[in-house]
């Protein structure tokens, strides 16, 4: 045999090898990898997916927690992970439609596929009980006036809260001074004390004590909150949310991410999921790869707007 024909067919059973393991996926454990600490949203949204994950794949499914970076490190990993299907990420948004564009990172949004997502958690613009404003519309009266007179809080600069006020700033043309807290509980308190006056997070947040929500930033009303109305409807067209699914790197086989897909959508149809994620104040909510995806291609584009007209971007 020439070395010609035999690399051709070293090619050829090395492509049948990988069509054949792709075909009997899974056959071992599967890491799911959340990229924050034990004990936050994600993480929590993770472990109600696990049980039922590994039920629908036959196989056991661990959850790894590797934080940092403001979820960069876990989907660095998951980035760098032999494409096989046995290394899954559990990322929401802003590790990947946010993050690329605040800091220097090896991957991108089309450095991955997109398998599903299972929840999918609205937020709102709330206002504290000491701020000078109780509606939108005064809200946006007394921020625009001047440009040093809202102070409102998140909990960093590029996090999720921080890009959707910078998204309703840039809706209704103003400004505000941003304070950094480390998360809605201090948050919160902040609020109620009133140190700061505004910040946006999910409904559960706002009902939890008891704050007032000036507007939902949705493109049609809460079915949980029907009395608030949207900031769009107002005149001022801003949305946030936070969301999350299963991803993996992107040369994992066609075969592997169709069985993924398969065993994610039988979870998100099951009535323990649902009813574990509502449990943590989460809204279950399934779309298949291709509209995930598209999803956060959506809120990537809104998110790099927001980066580059607050000067947030890597130097």
């Amino acid at each position: 045999m020439s070395r010609t024909s035999f690399l051709v067919a070293l090619l050829a059973a090395g492509t049948i090898a990988a069509s054949a393991s792709a075909q009997t996926y899974p056959t071992r454990q599967i890491q799911l990898v959340v990229p924050f600490p034990a004990g936050g949203n994600t993480d929590l949204m993770a472990r109600a997916l696990q049980p039922e994950l590994a039920k629908a794949l036959g196989q056991p499914v661990v959850v790894f927690n590797k934080g940092g970076a403001a979820g960069t490190l876990g989907n660095i990993d998951v980035f760098q992970a032999r494409p096989d299907g046995y290394t899954v990420g559990m990322s929401p948004n802003n590790p990947l439609t946010g993050q690329p564009h605040v800091q220097k990172l090896p991957y991108s949004l089309d450095s991955f596929r997109y398998v599903c997502l299972v929840y999918h958690t609205p937020y709102v613009l709330i206002g504290g009980p000491k701020a000078p404003f109780k509606t939108m519309q005064e809200f946006v009266a007394y921020t625009k006036a001047k440009s040093d007179n809202l102070i409102y809080g998140t909990p960093g600069p590029g996090s999720t809260n921080h890009l959707v006020m910078l998204a309703v700033l840039g809706a209704i043309k103003g400004d505000g001074v941003h304070v950094p807290f480390q998360g809605a509980g201090p948050m919160s308190q902040a609020l109620l004390g009133g140190t700061i006056m505004a910040f946006t997070e999910t409904p559960s947040v706002a009902k939890a004590s008891n704050l007032p929500i000036l507007a939902s930033l949705t493109a049609q009303r809460q079915a949980a909150i029907p009395d608030v109305p949207t900031a769009a409807e107002l005149g001022y067209p801003a949305e946030g949310f936070t969301a999350g699914g299963l991803i993996v790197p992107d040369k994992t086989p066609d075969a592997v991410v169709a069985t993924l897909e398969r065993a994610c959508a039988t979870v998100s149809a099951s009535a323990e999921f649902k009813a574990m994620i509502e449990k943590l104040n989460g809204v279950p909510r399934y779309l298949p790869g291709a509209e995930f995806k598209k999803m956060f291609e959506q809120d990537s584009v809104r998110n790099a707007a927001a980066v580059k007209a607050a000067g947030l971007g890597p130097k």
